[in-house]
């Protein structure tokens, strides 16, 4: 049996075990730092998994439904539980208001499951992304936790709750996406180019704008995801 055949799998395992020990830092020590590194970790292995079973040709089923079971753990129910937490800190308290944010992990599932049987999103995004959803709300949540000190919009007890219904809505939305999928076999329009020039301009707009304010680094994540968040619907409401 070939070697090659399992990196793909190990390398999506590994993104199931960033998810669970990032789990364990939001439950445990409250640490939502730590899980948003941990976040990270499994967005880089969530990308390398599919970039080595293409480079290997070693597609598999199991792969691609273990890739599904650690995306719902990392950028599901990881994300989840650091908005739930969060809100607990910022609201003083944790009461029923606490368990919305949850519900970020039943519809990334919901999420997945449609993106694995959906045969229109080989090329582009139906819906918003799980790893996206989750990067902004882990970025959120560093931000608010690492200021110490929140806005009164942001510091309200119903911010929370409603930016959760918000990212709930846009995971299972009909509204399209486009993808950053290059390579062999992956072809782009020219509206979907036009798509990402834009976006990537306004990203480095993002940037500057938060270096030179001097803004933590998870803003960079959150600014440029909303940004993302922001040209997708805009595209979809005037038909672009």
């Amino acid at each position: 049996m070939s070697v090659k055949k399992h990196i793909p799998n190990t390398i999506t395992s590994l993104n199931l075990l960033c998810g669970v020990i990032g789990i364990w830092f939001v439950f445990s020590l409250e640490n939502t730092r730590m899980a948003f590194l941990c976040m990270l970790a499994a967005v880089v292995f969530d990308f390398c998994d599919g970039l080595a079973a293409r480079l290997l040709k070693a597609y598999s089923e199991i792969g691609k439904e273990l890739d599904s079971l650690a995306d719902v753990v990392s950028f599901g129910v990881l994300p989840s539980a650091m908005m739930s937490v969060t809100y607990g800190h910022v609201a003083g308290k944790q009461d029923f208001l606490a368990w919305i944010p949850l519900m970020i992990a039943v519809f990334s599932a919901l999420r997945l499951a449609r993106f694995n049987v959906d045969e229109r999103q080989h090329e582009s995004f139906i819906g918003l992304p799980t790893p996206s959803c989750a990067l902004v709300c882990a970025s959120m949540c560093c931000l608010i936790e690492g200021e110490g000190t929140v806005g009164p919009i942001v510091g309200s007890w119903w911010f929370i709750p409603l930016v959760s219904v918000i990212l709930c809505y846009l995971l299972v939305s009909g509204i399209p996406m486009f993808s950053f999928k290059f390579g062999v076999g992956h072809k782009s329009d020219t509206v979907t180019k036009m798509k990402r020039t834009a976006f990537f301009s306004i990203s480095a707009i993002v940037i500057i704008v938060v270096v030179l304010l001097s803004f933590p680094w998870p803003a960079i994540i959150l600014g440029v995801l909303l940004a993302y968040i922001l040209e997708n619907a805009l595209s979809a409401v005037f038909k672009i």
